[in-house]
Parts: C-alpha cells; structure tokens; sequence
C-alpha cells in the first residue's frame, strides 16, 4: 500500500503566491519552493511556509513569457519554451536565489513541449500533441518514449524509480514506472484544473510529500460605485498549490485521496401550492449510504422524529403525518456529518475477462426498463446495437457506450426529464437525461448499472466553516461487474469537447464533492393510507420546499 499520508497528523500549508496569474511549473529545492508564471515571465521563489513570493529573474523576464515546465538542479533551472528546452544559471545567497543570465538555449524538439523532470543526465519531456513522454539526453538525442496517459496538458516530475504526472482535463495524477513507462496507479486532485506537481522533502518527518499547483479563474462580485446596480460578476485568476494526500489499496484496486469532513443537511419545509388534505402521509427521504469512499460519522432528525427503514442495505428515512393539511407548517429532515474522498477505481480490462455471469436475481432488478428509459424503442435499439460495436470485454463495452453517449448529445438543462429515445433525437441533454440513455444502452447490452445520486458540495476551495448551498441536484450512475461489485460513473462531465477525446476521470473514479444516496430506491416517496401518490395528483415540489445545505468542517488525511 503506497500513500502520502502525515506524521503525527502534521498539516501542510496552502501555498498562495499572491502575484502569480498563472502556475506552468512548480520545483522545490534547499526546502524552498521555486514557481513559472509563463503569462508575466516571472521566475518565483516562494517560501513555502508563509507563501512571501520573490522575483528571481529581474532583468531577463521577457525571455519566459510563454514558458512551460520547470526544473531547478543545484545551479541550474531548466525549461521548455514552444518547441526548445533552455536553462539558465542560478546563484545562491543566504538562501535567496537569483538568475544570473539570460536562458542558454539547448536543444529543439519536435513539437511544442509542455512540463520537464530531470533525473541524473536523463530528461523527460511531456508533449500533449504527440500524446508521449519523450525522454533525452541533456545533449538532445531521443532515447525512448512512453505513452502520456492522459489527455490534457501535463506536466511532470521524477523521484526515485517513478514519474509523476498531472493532468489539467483528467484532474489526475499518475504514478509511473520509470523504466518502462506504465502506469502504476493514479488518483484524482481534489480540486480542477492541476497545472503542475512536485515533491518537498519534510526533515522532520523524513517524508516526501507531493504538492499539486492549480491555476484557473474564479467568479467574484465587484463594488463598482459606477455601475447600476452597484455590483458586478468578474473573474479573476486563481492559483495556489495544495498538497495531494492520497491511499493506493493495491488489495482492493482503488486509490483515495484528499477527504473532507462534511456537514449536510436536507430539509423540507412544508408549503403547498393548492389545497390538500391526506390521511396517514407516509414522507420517505433516502439517506446518505456507505460507500469504499464515503463513512458516516453521525446523523440526527431535523425538525420531526423519524423511523429509519433498511432497503437492501441502504437507509431511508420515514417521516409519519397522521393528517396532512395545507394550513399546517412543518420544517423536517436530516442532518449528517460525513467524511467523503475522492476514490479511483485501478480495474483494467484483462481483470474483467472470465467474470461470472449475473445472477437471475440481478438481471431481474438492474436489467429492465423500470424508469421510461424507452428500450423497446427503435432507436434506442440501434443505439445499444452501435454503442457496443464488437465488443465483449464487459469493461470495454462500458466505455464504449459511454462515448457514444457522448458524441451524441451535448449538455443543456431543461425544467423537465424527456426518455432517452427523445433525448437521442435531439442531441441535447441534461445530467438526468444523460443518465437515462445510459441506462438504456447499457442494460440493453446486458449491463447491470443504477442511479445514484443526489447533490455535490459547492466546490468552493478550502472554504471552510461557511455555509454552502448547491444549485441544483445532480445523478450518476453505477454499473456492476459480477465478482467485483458497483463502480461509479459519472453521466456528463467528462463530455468536454464534441467528439472527444474525452477524459477518463468519472469513469470508474468519482469527486470528493459527491454525497452518495438513494441507491435501490427512490430519494423520496409518498404514501397516503398505504397506497403510493401519483406525480399526477401531487408532487413533492407542489407540497413543500426542500433546503440544502453543505458545510466543509476540515480536510482529512489517509491512515
């Protein structure tokens, strides 16, 4: 089992440098954090305890607009310029670096270069054009490549017998051998947008620990005296790097990484549109379940007791009305604390190839059409048909169906769920509607898959102790391989860019922002004297207001 845990439970500080606009490499060295802003040219020199920034490159910042990648040796910085590696000398004084002339060209490579690692004499080059890590001599002759896993922009570290790489669109770190390039394990960032990584070694500890850069922008509200109303929506940029606390289980093939302790809270507050009158209204709200990567910690009634009900392992809550009227007002609900990881599974197509079947027990209830999902349709039989294409790898045939899912429709929210057949004619969906085509294509092609769902914390970046309310409610899914059990899979996200490629980092992994529940039944129910009530004759939203609400308590580290 690999990680890179704490000591004695020691917390590592975010690195804020306030000056930087962009974060294209970071390196530490003499315990010291140097940092690329390729939009300003700026080489830093960060203290990593208190984040105070320096510029270290003065007189010849020009020459790194643009600059990608960053590498520091004991009197060298070496980075990638377009399509050229440079590096420049560096002197040392009284801990305070500075470059002494301007960047001395090296040598060329073939396309635009994106992140270097240097490991001795050997130097490792990302190229997300070419899809490789190239690796050189520091003279430039070419002496191997390995396959990039990923999609995005990468950028790249070495320490000991492994490379390190992120991925800005995968939002994952890779682990690889450094001999033969294959991956070993990966595990998805906390937070978007990873724009480079690197290793700081703790003398105290003696540990290694990685830290992870981002760089994107960030919504905020302006005070603009001069504008009517006085308020307006910006962005700014935003970087900072934060370590990447993470779990490999070599045993269950799954890494954890960088958990949070939630608080959440589910509330309904009673308020009928029309008049109504109903005897013994039975109210079920499904509760937050247990998961490889979601514990819970407490939970408690909000508002009105209720009675806890098992369905298949999965909890719901039972809130009692001996009459229900609309002159009444009742807030009532959940409220849970929740420790939540982001988890990626390491599963591979070889590991599913002699699976058993499902049983006839599985089939029955995972295998229908038991939610409008359209799957006598015509069309909808096509599609089940082209999605699967050859395949028979039941892992492979998950991912192709995925795809295709993909290259046929694109994200938009409507006020309402239309079935899958409609939803492929038109090629526009939203999450729900996602969800529904995957279901139909892939329990037609003999899939075992459920919904899950049902919110995802704001993700607001280490905002801590602050109310947070989601927008909307959010599904995914989960397909089930015999033998192995249920993997998550996200229905929409990951559709960046019609026609792909698209990234891997839902399929088989989920965020620490998603709260796992309502799985094998539905969120909530109704029931008036035994018998169930019909959307028909009244829904949930015509009768109360729900209430959502996240608070994120602290960050969690691996055991």
């Amino acid at each position: 089992m690999n990680s890179n845990s704490h000591t004695e439970n020691k917390t590592y500080s975010t690195i804020r440098p306030i000056i930087a606009t962009s974060l294209d490499g970071i390196a530490f060295k003499n315990e010291t954090l140097f940092a690329i802003d390729s939009r300003n040219g700026y080489l830093l020199q960060i203290n990593p305890l208190n984040s105070v920034t320096r510029i270290i490159n003065n007189s010849c910042w020009q020459d790194f607009i643009g600059a990608k990648g960053l590498c520091v040796t004991d009197n060298e910085v070496w980075f990638i310029s377009r399509d050229s590696v440079f590096c420049c000398l560096i002197e040392w004084q009284e801990g305070m670096a500075t470059v002494t002339s301007s960047p001395r060209f090296c040598f060329n490579l073939s396309y635009t270069g994106n992140g270097i690692a240097i490991w001795e004499n050997t130097i490792y080059i990302t190229c997300e054009k070419m899809g490789h890590i190239l690796v050189y001599s520091k003279t430039g002759e070419v002496i191997t490549k390995f396959y990039a896993p990923g999609i995005g922009n990468e950028n790249i570290t070495v320490k000991g017998e492994e490379i390190w790489l992120c991925d800005n669109l995968e939002q994952t770190v890779y682990c690889l051998d450094k001999v033969t390039g294959k991956v070993k394990y990966h595990m998805l960032t906390p937070f978007e947008y990873p724009s480079a990584l690197s290793f700081y070694h703790d003398q105290e500890t003696n540990q290694d620990i990685l830290y992870i850069a981002y760089s994107d922008q960030e919504p905020y509200i302006r005070d603009n005296p001069n504008a009517e109303p006085n308020h307006e929506l910006l962005y700014r940029d935003r970087t900072f790097i934060h370590p990447l606390y993470f779990k490999y289980d070599e045993e269950n093939k799954y890494t954890l990484s960088n958990g949070f302790l939630l608080e959440m809270s589910y509330l309904e507050e009673i308020s009928p549109l029309n008049s109504i009158k109903l005897k013994d209204l039975e109210w079920r709200i499904a509760l937050p379940t247990e998961s490889d990567r979601q514990k819970i910690k407490s939970i408690e009634a909000v508002g009105l007791p209720y009675v806890e009900e098992d369905y298949n392992g999965h909890k719901v809550a039972l809130f009692k009305f001996p009459e229900f009227t609309s002159s009444k007002r009742f807030v009532f609900g959940w409220r849970v604390i929740l420790e939540v990881w982001s988890i990626k599974y390491q599963l591979k197509p070889r590991d599913c190839e002699s699976l058993p079947p499902l049983s006839a027990e599985e089939e029955t209830k995972y295998l229908l059409d038991d939610d409008n999902l359209s799957m006598n349709t015509d069309i909808i039989l096509k599609g089940a048909e082209e999605a699967r294409g050859t395949e028979t790898n039941i892992l492979r045939k998950m991912y192709n169906i995925r795809n295709y899912v993909y290259d046929h429709l694109s994200y938009g929210i409507k006020p309402h769920i239309d079935t899958p057949d409609i939803v492929l004619k038109r090629g526009v969906g939203s999450c729900g509607e996602y969800l529904g085509l995957l279901l139909a294509l892939s329990r037609l092609n003999g899939i075992a898959c459920r919904t899950v769902g049902r919110y995802k914390c704001p993700l607001k970046v280490l905002n801590f102790g602050l109310p947070l309310t989601p927008d909307f409610n959010h599904v995914w899914m989960e397909f089930y391989l015999p033998s192995i059990g249920w993997l998550p899979m996200e229905s929409n996200p990951d559709d960046l860019d019609d026609g792909g490629p698209y990234p891997t980092r839902f399929f088989m992994g989920l965020s620490w922002y998603h709260v796992e529940m309502a799985k094998d039944v539905p969120f909530e129910t109704l029931m008036s004297e035994g018998v169930p009530i019909s959307k028909e004759k009244t829904s949930i939203g015509q009768l109360a207001i729900n209430h959502v609400s996240f608070t994120i308590l602290k960050e969690l580290h691996p055991e």
